[in-house]
């Protein structure tokens, strides 16, 4: 007697994707990745905390410090984005409240919080408070920086920094792979009030009234 074979015969349906098709898919799977890789392209602090990846002050998102707790920020510097021959210095800033914003034009909340922080800055000028920005992980370069800043009407100063090595100045105990953070330096140009994650208007402004009015 013959033996039948054990081998089922392919189906339309059974038979494996053709070339064409695979390469349908993998595009498909790639263009998903792409996708979640902008949406969520900005690191939290929230995000890392879970996972035990971030050094924090408290393990806190947000943090004020009293006048006796507060570290001095080191030597601060680096070129600025819309003027590449100029250097940007912190230390030209003496005497006055200082706000630190770390941004990257490829992170989505930088993008929604960068009006509000426009909005305190027009208003809290005048009266010695000062606001430097630094673009950090920029990888479509410094012209993708400056449409960022164009885009969002930002009359502020921003210091391009892809590598993040200015952020060593704030202190070990910071995070540098957050983005977006923002500091508030008092007058002697130290850290006041840290924000490791995306950041309102009346909370920047209530921090930086509450430094501005330290006697």
């Amino acid at each position: 007697m013959r033996r039948q074979s054990t081998r089922a015969s392919l189906g339309d349906d059974d038979r494996p994707p053709s070339g064409s098709s695979s390469l349908r898919r993998c595009a498909g799977v790639i263009a998903v990745l792409v996708v979640a890789m902008l949406l969520g392209g900005c690191v939290q602090l929230s995000d890392r905390a879970r996972d035990g990846g971030i050094i924090a002050p408290d393990g806190k998102a947000r943090h004020f410090y009293p006048p006796e707790r507060r570290s001095v920020v080191g030597e601060l510097s680096g070129r600025s984005v819309t003027d590449p021959g100029a250097t940007l210095r912190l230390s030209d800033y003496a005497g006055k409240v200082v706000v630190i914003n770390v941004w990257g034009s490829w992170c989505a909340p930088c993008r929604l919080e960068a009006p509000a922080l426009e909005k305190v800055y027009t208003a809290r000028k005048s009266k010695g408070v000062q606001f430097l920005g630094i673009d950090v992980r920029e990888t479509a370069g410094d012209d993708a920086a400056r449409d960022f800043i164009r885009s969002h009407g930002l009359t502020y100063p921003s210091i391009y920094d892809p590598p993040g090595k200015t952020l060593l100045a704030l202190g070990e105990q910071y995070p540098t792979t957050v983005v977006p953070m923002t500091f508030v330096l008092d007058r002697q140009h130290r850290v006041a009030a840290a924000y490791l994650t995306t950041i309102d208007e009346k909370t920047l402004t209530d921090a930086v009234d509450r430094v501005a009015g330290e006697g």
